[in-house]
């Protein structure tokens, strides 16, 4: 793995691809890209509305033309949406590109988290928590396929405070560093 090639995080909602994205680039004097919000600000309209107004295919084509974007910067560390990897090729373009890595949370940790900042999250919005719970294992289920396609599956469960993160992304640079010939 070249040291400049970017690394994207993949994974389901709330499993910690934000908090740990940033904690990554930090460390490594990377630059930290979510591509939700880099969609937000190219096309100037939040997600919801670019789904509510075009449909989830336009939304697809324009996430996928992003990722292609930000996946020819060098030396960045990019939290890709939770769908991201599922669409139109996209696995197979980080595969080739940089490092994949998959950041998993338990259903416990991944529903803990979502009741806790539901209010962001419009796909939770008034659900109980068994339905969540029902909604991250369905959708879970059906995007492990290309989840786990990924160079690398990591834990996303220890993110709640600084020392954790900390210690997370320490273990994930010695883990990274054994990977580059």
């Amino acid at each position: 793995m070249e040291e400049s090639k970017p690394i994207f995080i993949i994974g389901y909602m709330a499993c910690g691809k934000t908090t740990f994205g940033k904690a990554l680039a930090r460390a490594k004097g990377w630059e930290f890209i979510d591509l939700d919000f880099y969609i937000e600000q190219r096309f100037r309209m939040p997600i919801t509305r670019i789904f509510a107004e075009k449909g989830e295919e336009e939304f697809r084509r324009m996430e996928s033309s992003m990722l292609r974007e930000v996946g020819e910067f060098e030396n960045v560390v990019v939290a890709c949406g939770g769908g991201t990897p599922c669409f139109r090729g996209n696995i197979d373009y980080m595969n080739e590109r940089g490092l994949t890595v998959w950041l998993e949370a338990t259903i416990d940790k991944t529903v803990s988290r979502l009741v806790i900042n539901n209010s962001r999250r419009p796909l939770m919005a008034g659900k109980s928590e068994a339905e969540m719970r029902e909604a991250v294992e369905k959708g879970l289920a059906a995007r492990e396929e290309y989840y786990s396609q990924a160079a690398i599956r990591f834990s996303g469960e220890e993110l709640e405070d600084r020392r954790q993160i900390s210690a997370t992304v320490e273990r994930f640079l010695s883990l990274e560093s054994d990977l580059r010939p």
